[in-house]
């Protein structure tokens, strides 16, 4: 079966090191084993996102050498493949999970999930205790002449496991470790989490190459997209995330780190070799095009904590 893999930026800002870095391992990975790659814009939040970053951002994965089959303005037979375009394919997914009695809506605000008593994981996160699961259709209707609701999946106590390409085998329960989660928020915007899994599905991508951070929302997808009638789902590799030298996490309000201000400093060559170099595939940052880097590409070399970036990195 041929790999299909995707990279998919929310066009929000400038394009920094990090979210280079995830562009970078996911076409490697696809490419080391002869796969397409498919650029997906996720703009589903459209008050955040603008077209011009969009397009700056294909630009810039150009001057990297990082090439794509389809999507972004390029089109394809998938497509759309900006997220703004498709409510009406994610509203026919709703409708099947609606079918199955599998959603219902949810009147919480943020401060009050906030400010519950509900169980909070090791790590700080949120588990929604199902508050409005079980609401009579009387005290939904009522709640509804106050406030617009979000819709949420319920979800089982059940667990689900897979096995990640460079964690192994890992996997969580979903209702003691993620609790029911949003599919569509207030606002009527579609959530993320049901986005991602429908698109992946309908783009036939077999290999989601993406950070760390979003490993835990991974068996919630993976469950979605049974539910949603997958009979297989892609494999799926979270790499470490890039800290700067104090361990923090790189945004977009890192300006020297953004790609703009790197593309002064080093050609592409030289930036694909020094986080080639990070990342382990090579011994010491020598300049490569993302292609003969693809050549290096293994999972065993990758390490499993986030990587620190030198102080001194962004010299040239």
């Amino acid at each position: 079966m041929e790999t299909v893999g995707r990279f998919a930026p929310t066009p929000s800002g400038r394009m920094h090191l990090g979210n280079i870095f995830c562009a970078l391992l996911a076409w490697l990975a696809a490419r080391s084993q002869g796969g397409r790659m498919v650029l997906r814009i996720e703009d589903l939040d459209t008050l955040r996102t603008r077209q011009e970053y969009a397009d700056k951002l294909e630009e810039e994965m150009a001057w990297l050498g990082l090439d794509w089959e389809e999507g972004g303005s390029k089109g394809g037979p998938h497509g759309p493949y900006y997220q703004s375009q498709c409510s009406p394919i994610y509203r026919q997914a709703m409708e099947i999970l609606q079918q199955k009695g599998l959603v219902y809506p949810c009147f919480c605000s943020r401060a009050e999930l906030h400010a519950a008593t509900a169980p909070h994981l090791a790590d700080g996160r949120y588990v929604y205790p199902g508050t409005c699961r079980h609401l009579t259709q009387a005290q939904r209707a009522e709640k509804a002449k106050q406030k617009s609701p979000a819709l949420r999946l319920a979800v089982p106590d059940e667990w689900v496991g897979f096995e990640d390409m460079l964690f192994g085998p890992t996997g969580e329960n979903l209702a003691r470790t993620a609790g029911d989660f949003v599919l569509m928020r207030s606002d009527g915007v579609f959530a993320y989490q049901l986005a991602v899994v429908v698109d992946d599905l309908r783009m036939g991508v077999n290999q989601v190459v993406r950070g760390c951070d979003l490993l835990d929302s991974t068996p919630r997808q993976i469950w979605l997209a049974k539910q949603l009638g997958a009979k297989t789902v892609p494999q799926y590799g979270h790499i470490p995330l890039l800290v700067d030298s104090e361990g923090r996490r790189l945004s977009k309000r890192d300006g020297d780190l953004c790609l703009d201000g790197l593309r002064e400093k080093f050609t592409a060559p030289q930036l694909v070799g020094k986080l080639g170099a990070l990342a382990g595939l090579i011994d010491r940052p020598e300049p490569l095009t993302a292609a003969e880097l693809a050549k290096e590409f293994a999972w065993e070399k990758l390490p499993r904590e986030d990587i620190r970036l030198p102080a001194d990195f962004s010299r040239a």
